[in-house]
């Protein structure tokens, strides 16, 4: 999110952030949308009693409720773990962003040092990361790019995830301007 906000002030990624919604009052990607100054607001997954698909659903559905009142576009998950429920107003319009070269190293519970972890415990000899359009499951929707590094002999999953990231700054401006001009393209 502040790769993003850094690249709209240079002018290298021509969008706005017009909400910044978190499950948690007490994450790193919160505080920092704060000291931006970029509208936030906090949907807690823990406030849903019922169990199950219907309480995702109903939580999927306050988040994309808010999403519709401010007229976003494109949604960009970054470090949002919990599963969405995506409407079909909003079907091909959520990207995501994962650690690894999907669809190795995806799914529940793959997300930061996890992730890195895997890769070096499976003998990898190249890693990256993948920008694909949400589904509504984990890590599986249309991959929109990837980009990829070599595993080096004694990467830690800190250096690993270090270069990743740097991958990460490229590609997710990238693909958010790939799908922003295709759904303009569509609309005309």
């Amino acid at each position: 999110m502040v790769n993003l906000a850094e690249r709209i002030t240079d002018g290298t990624l021509d969008a706005t952030i017009a909400q910044v919604i978190a499950s948690n009052d007490h994450c790193k990607g919160i505080d920092r949308a704060r000291q931006l100054g970029l509208p936030c607001t906090v949907v807690r997954r823990k406030g849903y009693s019922a169990q199950g698909d219907r309480a995702t659903a109903a939580f999927s559905e306050d988040i994309f409720k808010l999403l519709r009142e401010a007229e976003v576009d494109v949604v960009c998950l970054a470090g949002f773990l919990s599963l969405l429920v995506i409407p079909d107003d909003f079907v091909g319009r959520v990207l995501n962003i994962h650690p690894s070269l999907l669809p190795k190293f995806g799914g529940k519970g793959m997300h930061g040092r996890h992730v890195h972890e895997a890769v070096l415990a499976a003998g990898e000899t190249t890693t990256g990361c993948t920008v694909h359009l949400a589904d509504n499951t984990y890590d599986t929707g249309p991959v929109v790019l990837q980009r990829s590094c070599d595993v080096l002999l004694g990467d830690t999953p800190e250096a690993l995830a270090a270069r990743v990231f740097e991958l990460e700054k490229q590609a997710y401006p990238e693909a958010i301007t790939r799908v922003a001009r295709g759904l303009r393209r569509s609309s005309r």
